[in-house]
């Protein structure tokens, strides 16, 4: 079995929260070394973003909450106050034998350390310098602070999700999950990943790349802000539906809703089959999936209808057997008791100090050559600090002292 993919290279991860965090995680999923800094005492922001968090064996608090642990395994925590001089000459040592350096502090706050990139770059010119930020390196909103919720709605993502207007709760509506942060996190990734394959192809040329929440989103929104692009119309909110083929939805049957999504007019034709309307196939109205879309709110009422007579097990099973995408509306239980998910092993577990079988979610690429499977626990905090400074010459004296300076 090959090596992973990126064994061999090194990362010096500064960022927090999320975005960051996730993008490194998933840089140490694939082999590279990732050297995570955060604060003495407090660590990485995420850590007191509430609970659940894990169970001490002493009942002692603590903080390995969820939000940390689902963005923070394959790493190594070192403790830094990079506020200190001493702190900082740390973080340029560390950087010095490194390929890639991430940050998510605001624009310019790192430049009064000499820790921006143009700081960096002067004592390790090959270096791919990755900051992650809520609107960007340039421009006028370059400044903000900027967070998931706040993209979601300032990038047009909630204009367009939401009840049908007209319905109860209509309005814009924010996605549950920190799905920004998640995107902008891929995106970093590929960033750091184009920039190290263009540093090897191209006599060893370090970068910037420069990733954000706002470009990010806005380049998601993909069809849908193309539409707006094409009529200068931002199309309405639609909930459940889909906004591709038709009638696709969210449908109740006696017992509770399943998902349909009919892709083309065959699908179509089978979809009334099952449903015993196979006429509504030769419905004027409904031939086309153009026609359907245009006479969007009569077929969803008729198929509201006709899926109200049986239980969701039952119409899940003649739709598969159609043919016909569909799918149950799980919950995180059922996401995980599903054979399918099971049999593609999305949950991992690994070994904690605090929990010996952990449970994590794994990283969502399967490899033939180099598999990823080797999971290791999010770090506690600093678990690491005197094996990564002993790498640059600090012994445990050193080390000593400045912890009782509160440097690491």
């Amino acid at each position: 079995m090959s090596a992973l993919p990126l064994k061999g290279i090194k990362i010096l991860d500064l960022t927090r929260v999320l975005a960051g965090p996730l993008s490194a995680q998933m840089l140490g999923d694939l082999g590279a070394e990732v050297i995570k800094i955060e604060r003495p005492g407090g660590g990485d922001d995420a850590r007191a973003f509430g609970p659940p968090y894990l169970q001490d064996p002493e009942g002692k608090a603590n903080n390995n909450n969820s939000f940390y642990l689902c963005a923070n395994r394959n790493k190594k925590s070192v403790t830094v106050n990079i506020a200190s001089p001493e702190g900082q000459d740390i973080i340029r040592e560390l950087a010095k034998s490194c390929d890639v350096m991430m940050e998510n502090y605001k624009v310019g706050d790192l430049k009064r350390y000499r820790l921006d990139y143009e700081s960096i770059k002067a004592i390790n010119p090959g270096i791919i310098y990755c900051s992650v930020t809520g609107f960007g390196q340039t421009g006028p909103y370059a400044p903000r602070a900027g967070y998931d919720a706040i993209l979601q709605a300032m990038g047009g993502l909630m204009s367009v999700t939401g009840h049908i207007d007209g319905e109860p709760g209509e309005g814009p509506m924010k996605v549950g999950p920190s799905i920004v942060d998640y995107m902008t996190g891929m995106n970093t990734s590929i960033g750091i990943l184009s920039a190290l394959f263009h540093r090897k192809v191209n006599g060893g040329e370090g970068q910037h790349v420069d990733v954000c929440l706002f470009d990010t989103v806005i380049a998601s929104l993909s069809h849908w802000l193309q539409i707006y692009l094409v009529n200068g119309v931002t199309p309405p909110r639609r909930g459940t539906w889909g906004n591709g083929g038709m009638p696709a939805g969210v449908f109740r049957a006696t017992d509770g809703e399943l998902m349909l999504v009919v892709g083309n007019d065959g699908q179509f034709a089978r979809t009334c089959a099952v449903l015993g309307a196979p006429e509504l196939a030769t419905d004027p109205r409904f031939l086309k999936n153009n026609d359907r879309v245009v006479h969007g709110k009569e077929i969803m009422a008729i198929f509201a209808g006709l899926f109200l007579k049986k239980p969701v097990a039952y119409w899940l099973d003649e739709l598969e057997k159609a043919g016909v995408p569909s799918g149950p509306i799980n919950n995180f239980e059922q996401v995980f008791s599903d054979p399918h998910v099971q049999s593609r092993g999305m949950r991992v577990k690994v070994e904690h100090p605090f929990e010996p079988e952990l449970s994590l979610i794994r990283n969502a690429i399967s490899f033939s050559g180099t598999p990823v499977k080797d999971y290791r626990a999010p770090p506690l905090l600093g678990a690491h600090t005197r094996e990564v400074l002993a790498t640059i010459g600090y012994d445990d004296a050193k080390v000593e002292a400045l912890k009782a300076q509160k440097i690491v």
